[in-house]
């Protein structure tokens, strides 16, 4: 078996089981086609110097282990904004639908009453909870060396998955129901031969964010995610992605899934999934 998540046949990109989901075994991790579109993103010209602000994308049906075609396109050029849109493609039937947001750099030189404030300690948890206290935003998580390797509790035991393809250090239980902090790193390359690029494995990285803050058993409900959607303040850098995601439900409402995204330095954005939610 590949070792990498997908492999090129000509014009059509084959997953191997790495990129397998938990939801299907015959349908893809929302993570490994939101990598694959963000690589094409990463290389659409012209405007490739400008940095990616924000990535979009709709996962309009299970997408199956079956070869896929990806087709990218500039649909608003500029030298200082630029929108991209992007469909993958499963038999000619549309399975992801994708955009992104690529805009100017900041000026390096912000006057100093611009710049972030200095990043607080992280609030203790609350009497008598399971969970910390949400961090403010410029609160860093603790270094991947300080958490756990533990098991994903949405993890398949029957073969090779893309959440097996993480490797996990875990600042909470993963055992737990609700708030979440996890750092994960990416143990395979996209294509042979073409490791991923920080940018790939936040995008890769961001779709878990529903599945580590489950606030339901797995095992009698579904909460898959229609979408998601990341929005960055800097470019991220390093390959461990880390994640503070926490699930909100309300009945007879919608369920949103949001998660503070980070690197090694700190906070480089958010993440957003909206969940359809049933019981099993």
């Amino acid at each position: 078996m590949t070792e990498s998540l997908f492999e090129l046949d000509g014009g059509r990109f084959i997953a191997s089981e790495h990129a397998r989901g938990p939801w299907d075994p015959g349908a893809l991790h929302g993570g490994a086609p939101a990598a694959l579109i963000t690589a094409a993103f990463e290389r659409q010209e012209p405007g490739s110097e400008l940095q990616i602000a924000r990535l979009g994308f709709e996962f309009l049906r299970p997408i199956p282990l079956t070869p896929l075609t990806l087709s990218t396109r500039v649909t608003r050029a500029g030298r200082r904004v630029q929108e991209l849109a992007a469909e993958l493609r499963a038999e000619h039937v549309a399975v992801c639908r994708a955009s992104a947001l690529r805009v100017r750099e900041v000026p390096a030189d912000l006057p100093v009453s611009a710049q972030p404030p200095q990043e607080p300690s992280r609030p203790s948890a609350e009497p008598g909870s399971s969970r910390p206290a949400g961090p403010p935003w410029e609160a860093r998580l603790p270094a991947p060396e300080s958490g756990r390797p533990m098991r994903f509790a949405l993890e398949e035991t029957g073969g090779p998955t893309f959440a097996g393809a993480m490797e996990m250090r875990w600042l909470d239980d993963s055992r737990l129901l609700g708030p979440a902090r996890v750092w994960m790193r990416l143990r395979h390359p996209l294509l042979p031969g073409e490791p991923p690029t920080p940018l790939m494995r936040l995008a890769a990285c961001a779709d878990f964010g529903n599945g580590v803050s489950a606030t339901l058993p797995f095992e009698r409900f579904l909460f898959i995610n229609a979408d998601l959607t990341i929005h960055l303040h800097r470019r991220p850098r390093g390959d461990w992605v880390g994640l503070d995601a926490r699930t909100v439900l309300h009945g007879g409402g919608t369920g949103l899934a949001e998660s503070v995204l980070h690197d090694r330095h700190g906070p480089v954005g958010r993440a957003f999934q909206t969940l359809v939610v049933q019981p099993r």
